[in-house]
């Protein structure tokens, strides 16, 4: 049976950008905490050892697997720094092509530094991205 990998920790969120290496990638990761924790109105949370998630919801496939996951999300990794946002919407398609600087891949959008994206487009991805989230998976009580 598939073991989901990715769960919320109580690590510190600040320690991990504290250890990351690169000085601009760290400053970069403070300005999304930020940012992110505005826009979604959710504390950072660390998701496995690398993900800085903010909120969350519960997933479930027609093939069964399901799980939770943080709505949206990002990591300063050594190479690049991963945004995660919500796959499948159209929305996301469209704001991308205002966003300036980025490559995307199955389930993350990279970019190499804030600098090279809109701020403001951001915003709009991370709120939509939580807009289509709770409308594909509405909340349902936890036990």
């Amino acid at each position: 049976m598939y073991k989901l990998k990715t769960k919320e920790t109580d690590n510190s969120v600040i320690e991990f950008i504290e250890n990351v290496d690169n000085l601009k990638k760290r400053e970069d990761a403070y300005q999304l905490l930020d940012l992110f924790s505005e826009t979604t109105g959710c504390p950072a949370k660390m998701w496995g050892p690398s993900i800085i998630g903010f909120g969350s919801y519960h997933y479930k496939y027609e093939s069964g697997h399901e799980g939770d996951a943080p709505l949206v999300g990002f990591s300063p990794r050594k190479a690049r720094i991963s945004l995660y946002f919500a796959t499948g919407d159209s929305e996301r398609d469209t704001l991308l092509q205002k966003f300036g600087k980025y490559q995307a891949g199955k389930g993350c959008v990279y970019i190499n530094k804030l600098a090279d994206i809109d701020v403001e487009i951001l915003k709009a991805l991370i709120t939509q991205s939580i807009r289509f989230l709770n409308e594909t998976y509405p909340k349902q009580p936890r036990l």
